[in-house]
């Protein structure tokens, strides 16, 4: 059952009740109670094991406190999944991590996509506490970071700039899949990731420092060719979808990796541009028979790109313009229109 379902059971403070309930059952157990020992209050899903009341000295729920402020694994097996049985409803939660800033709390939530995504940045922080020292040390060692942060500046301050390339390189460094689900294996990764974090913290500052650096050109270079209103909304909307103000933790690193082509060629559009609005605009129209079917659907979905399937078309679109505007940087793929085409029909099956 979802969310839905205990609002109308319990009124306006469902997500408030969900967690209360949920702290009564045992989110990540201390110990283990015999199946035929527990009551049917409640059952670990991922375990199997049933879960007893918090009033029963035989419970296996650690108190509510036990889940909260927590700056090291000190809360036992993560469940994947809990049942929470209220009266004849049987509720299904999912255990997440949530980042307080200075430390985390465990909170169950009733969406499995949003307490994965919750749980990730719960994860990171929890991490980022327990190497907060060394931290210390790459944020005032990143390479290039002043000269960065002014080309930065459009988007946000040097600060927020530094905290992404930290964050990016605490997530390729300790939180590969599978994430850790116990004290034991998030210290295995935490030490695994301790001994490369520096190099990829390096890593993405580098890459950063490229994207930056063909990023910071092109507003000056899109006043040159203000005659041609629709090329510039166009290049606009696609240069704001690029480089956000979180851009780089925004996206996965493998397609971080080609921004600095994907910006290159805008610029080489510019230039042709210039010498032949026509021919852009062909481009353009070409371009969209490809795009249009896609930003229906994502309008659809109120803009959100959860879908695996959707990201990887939105990056083949991407593709699609280098091989228009500016072949001569090359695509990794043979890429046409008529190829987006199949692979959107596909998916539409």
């Amino acid at each position: 059952r979802n969310l839905a379902t205990l609002q109308a059971e319990l009124g306006g403070q469902a997500r408030e009740q969900f967690q209360k309930l949920a702290e009564q059952t045992a989110i990540a157990p201390v110990e283990r109670a015999p199946v035929d020992a527990a009551p049917s209050h409640a059952r670990n899903k991922h375990t199997g094991h049933a879960v007893a009341p918090a009033a029963s000295p035989k419970t296996v729920a650690a108190p509510a406190t036990a889940y909260q402020n927590l700056t090291s694994w000190s809360f036992g097996e993560l469940s994947e999944l809990l049942e929470i049985q209220q009266g004849r409803l049987t509720l299904t939660g999912f255990p997440a991590l949530v980042d307080k800033g200075t430390h985390c709390d465990l909170e169950v939530f009733d969406d499995p996509v949003e307490a994965a995504r919750i749980h990730r940045i719960g994860l990171r922080r929890l991490m980022a506490l327990q190497l907060r020292e060394q931290l210390k040390f790459l944020e005032k060692n990143i390479p290039s970071l002043q000269q960065m942060g002014m080309q930065f500046m459009t988007l946000g301050s040097q600060e927020e700039l530094r905290d992404q390339i930290i964050e990016a390189g605490l997530e390729r460094a300790c939180l590969q899949e599978p994430l850790p689900k116990n004290a034991a294996e998030f210290e295995l990764r935490k030490e695994e990731g301790k001994s490369r974090l520096g190099l990829l913290v390096n890593e993405i500052a580098r890459l950063a420092s490229a994207i930056l650096t063909e990023f910071h050109g092109l507003p000056k270079k899109l006043q040159t060719v203000k005659a041609h209103p629709q090329a510039v909304a166009d290049i606009q909307s696609q240069l704001q979808a690029l480089v956000g103000k979180r851009f780089i933790v925004d996206n996965d690193y493998a397609n971080l990796t080609h921004f600095p082509r994907y910006l290159k060629a805008v610029g080489v559009r510019l230039e042709k541009l210039r010498a032949d609005p026509a021919r852009d605009a062909r481009w353009t129209a070409e371009w969209l028979q490809a795009a249009l079917p896609w930003q229906r659907s994502l309008k659809d979905r109120h803009g959100k790109n959860a879908d695996p399937k959707m990201s990887e078309f939105r990056w083949l679109l991407e593709e699609l313009r280098v091989s228009l505007f500016a072949q001569e940087l090359r695509t990794p793929m043979p890429i046409s229109v008529k190829r987006l085409q199949k692979v959107w029909e596909s998916m539409q099956r």
